[in-house]
């Protein structure tokens, strides 16, 4: 078994071929004081457009990138919990591979884990680069889970969050169950704290959500987030006699 590393990010990638090279480089530029302490496990969630190609190529330059590669489309859900499960690092830290999220927030999400403590931490885009309507949509889906869950946090679709990996591995995953990351973290007794991050305007490719994914879909995990919220097992070990 390879030998455990300082961080894994962990990169669901579906249709990103374009993106990829810079992406890459910016993780590098981001990540320079970290070279050899880090992973990077990319996801390829059944790509049609050679993005597996593409990691393939960069793999031979980069040897720090682990690539999963799914036989078919199976979901950013799926992705992000294989990446979880090839993770090697002590913390892992999620973002997109559509160059939205910026790498060199990495660093503050990275100071924020060891200054706070906390289980994991959620960044929060603040001067969204996305139309209009596409933030609409995102702000009422994001306060649809919040209200379904009795939740606070601020941006429930950004992706760059950073955790400590024995708090992923507790959790229970299924479809679409990785916008509400942070609330089963907290289901399972973790602390998250927030810092604000970056985000861009897409590049390259094109978006892979709309009303359904956002709105929609937004409410019915909730109620299967709010259905597991209510029936967590909920005690304390008062003694244990061996």
């Amino acid at each position: 078994m390879s030998a455990p590393l300082e961080l894994s990010l962990v990169i669901p990638v579906y249709n990103e071929r374009d993106n990829l090279p810079v992406l890459v480089e910016e993780i590098d530029r981001a990540l320079t004081a970290r070279r050899g302490c880090y992973e990077i496990v990319a996801v390829d969630d059944g790509s049609t457009d050679g993005s597996l190609d593409v990691l393939k190529a960069l793999k031979r330059e980069h040897p720090e990138i682990h690539i999963v590669a799914f036989a078919a489309n199976a979901g950013q859900t799926a992705a992000f919990a294989a990446g979880f499960g090839a993770a090697r690092g002590r913390v892992v830290v999620t973002l997109d591979a559509d160059l939205q999220n910026d790498p060199a927030d990495i660093p503050g999400l990275l100071s924020e884990l060891e200054r706070s403590g906390a289980a994991a931490v959620a960044g929060y885009r603040v001067e969204r680069r996305d139309s209009s309507w596409k933030r609409l949509q995102s702000r009422i889906a994001n306060g649809v889970r919040n209200r379904l869950n009795r939740e606070t946090i601020r941006d429930t679709g950004c992706s760059l969050k950073a955790f400590r990996v024995e708090a992923l591995r507790a959790l229970p995953l299924f479809n679409g169950m990785h916008r509400f990351l942070p609330t089963l973290v907290r289901m399972q007794g973790g602390r998250v704290t927030e810092v604000p991050v970056r985000h861009r305007p897409r590049r390259f490719g094109k978006t892979k959500y709309g009303m359904w994914n956002r709105v929609f879909r937004a409410l019915v995990d909730a109620l299967a987030v709010r259905w597991m919220q209510r029936r967590a097992l909920r005690y304390r070990v008062r003694e244990e006699l061996p």
